[in-house]
């Protein structure tokens, strides 16, 4: 979208997605922002979890039959994926604050890392939580 400025010029709004390259410090600025809100979103899921033990074995039954679905398999794993990947994320936040790693070369390498070591992590978690049977 654009609009005229006071001079007459035609310019965006705001900066648009087509405006810019996309960039992996674009994506990871996107996914933590987005990742933040599934974890607000899986904690309603970790609640409903603790009330329905709380209510006993039937609403338990109820709750351990969701989760353990396919889709509560999916939702599960995400939440896990959207938690490794804040928390590293986090952590690379942490040290920029510090004033380490903004030269472009290590805030790209950051960024992957970010990435890669939460789709690391979580595959390790899900592998061990797997091999043991869905117990931890």
């Amino acid at each position: 979208m654009a609009a005229p400025d006071p001079n007459g010029r035609t310019r965006p709004l705001s900066p648009h997605l087509d405006v810019y390259k996309w960039q992996v410090q674009m994506l990871t600025s996107i996914l933590h922002r987005a990742t933040g809100i599934a974890l607000v979103a899986g904690m309603l899921g970790l609640v409903w979890g603790l009330v329905a033990l709380a209510g006993g074995d039937k609403s338990w039954a109820t709750f351990a039959e969701c989760a353990t679905s396919l889709l509560g398999k999916l939702v599960l794993l995400g939440f896990s994926w959207a938690l490794a990947y804040h928390l590293i994320n986090g952590v690379r936040h942490l040290v920029q604050d510090a004033g380490h790693g903004y030269a472009i070369p290590d805030f790209v390498r950051s960024s992957w890392i970010s990435i890669i070591g939460s789709v690391v992590l979580v595959a390790v978690v899900w592998a061990i939580v797997l091999m043991r049977g869905g117990t931890a």
